[in-house]
């Protein structure tokens, strides 16, 4: 079957963000480009409307010379695509938002950017929801495409590409672009090799506790600037920092976050994984499976809160999350048949999980304990 990205609906996010229109004054989606923003949005705002402006497109642009004059008078829902060009427009939102009876209600889309964020949370205290959006759910695909999903990522271009060597150009070029062109345009004055190494680096630590003495010794370069690099690309929805959680024990427990690059697409094509059998020898395919659970699990849940938990003597939990005043563990296990392990023991007891979850890539549900279930991770995030 040959896939097309407008054939597979996205309805979970499409539900996500009607939602918060009916919540919120003013709602965000953000994300990296390609992660299908504005396809998303022109189910709600047809491209050729009145209320939707492209501010890439030099036609949008010039009827937002007088933004004021443009923007009052419409009626309904407005879509203000890559926002982040425009900064100035925040202040005026922030007023036309603000009017009694409202007239209208925007939806802003902007490539994820810490500037961005900060300035409309600034701006539009109280009035912002923020949604994020990276790319397909296995729940938008379906169990079948569990495989493919995990190889190639969630990027649209990536998953739907007609060949795997399609797909893999696809994501090469996207990273080398991604530091050449988009985060310059973010006002990021990092050299693109530097960032290109250094996200190279974190590909060989996904799934591990960050070390950034240990990585700023393989780079040459001082440990606050790895620091900076991190957070910067953590900022760029490109790398997840899973914090550490600490609990009240007569234990070391580690102190560091868990890191996880957030596409498995493109983690593959950083470590030089160009198909579903190079994946499968390689050495890092339980952190690859590991993180692509972690992420679905994420998007799934939309936890109040989410850790990583470890102990120096070895106990650890893949996730902790904090759900409707429940503790819900997490462990991601890429076996045929998971089984109960001491660790999973000690997280029960210590963490006082209300619920352990168990997930793996196979189709057979069957419980391990009391309170413990093994769970195949489509049937988890709804995709089953």
């Amino acid at each position: 079957m040959v896939y097309s990205g407008s054939m597979i609906p996205r309805d979970i996010d499409l539900q996500l963000v009607r939602a918060a229109l009916k919540r919120s004054r003013v709602v965000a989606i953000v994300g990296p480009r390609q992660s299908g923003k504005t396809t998303l949005a022109r189910q709600l705002v047809p491209a050729d409307s009145l209320n939707y402006f492209d501010l890439e497109d030099p036609q949008s642009l010039a009827r937002l010379t007088e933004a004021n004059t443009a923007l009052r008078e419409l009626k309904g829902l407005v879509v203000i695509d890559e926002i982040q060009r425009r900064s100035e427009l925040f202040p005026l939102l922030r007023v036309l938002a603000d009017r009694r009876p409202l007239p209208a209600r925007f939806l802003i889309l902007g490539s994820a950017s810490p500037d961005l964020l900060r300035q409309s949370s600034e701006t539009l205290a109280g009035r912002l929801e923020t949604i994020p959006l990276e790319g397909f759910r296995l729940a938008d695909l379906g169990a079948a495409s569990q495989g493919r999903h995990w190889l190639r990522g969630g990027f649209p271009l990536s998953y739907t590409a007609k060949t795997e060597a399609n797909s893999l150009l696809w994501r090469r070029q996207f990273l080398r672009t991604f530091v050449e062109r988009d985060l310059p345009q973010f006002g990021v004055t990092i050299p693109a090799v530097a960032l290109h190494r250094f996200w190279s680096m974190v590909a060989h630590y996904h799934g591990q506790i960050w070390n950034g003495a240990e990585l700023a010794r393989a780079l040459a370069i001082s440990e606050s600037t790895v620091r900076r690099y991190l957070d910067l690309m953590t900022g760029v929805f490109m790398v997840r920092q899973l914090p550490p959680w600490f609990e009240n024990l007569r234990k070391r427990q580690v102190k560091a976050p868990k890191v996880y690059l957030r596409d498995t697409g493109l983690l593959h094509a950083l470590l030089g994984i160009t198909n579903r059998r190079d994946l499968e020898h390689h050495p890092k395919v339980g952190a690859s499976w590991e993180g692509y659970a972690v992420d679905e699990v994420l998007k799934a849940v939309r936890p109040d809160d989410a850790y990583s938990w470890a102990t120096h003597s070895g106990a650890e939990l893949d996730l902790l999350l904090f759900k409707d005043n429940r503790r819900i563990g997490i462990e991601c296990k890429r076996a045929d048949a998971p089984t109960l392990t001491p660790s999973m023991r000690i997280a029960l007891a210590d963490l006082k999980l209300d619920q352990l979850n168990v997930l793996y890539p196979g189709d057979r549900r069957y419980p391990l304990a009391r309170n413990v279930e093994v769970i195949p991770l489509a049937d988890f995030v709804g995709a089953g």
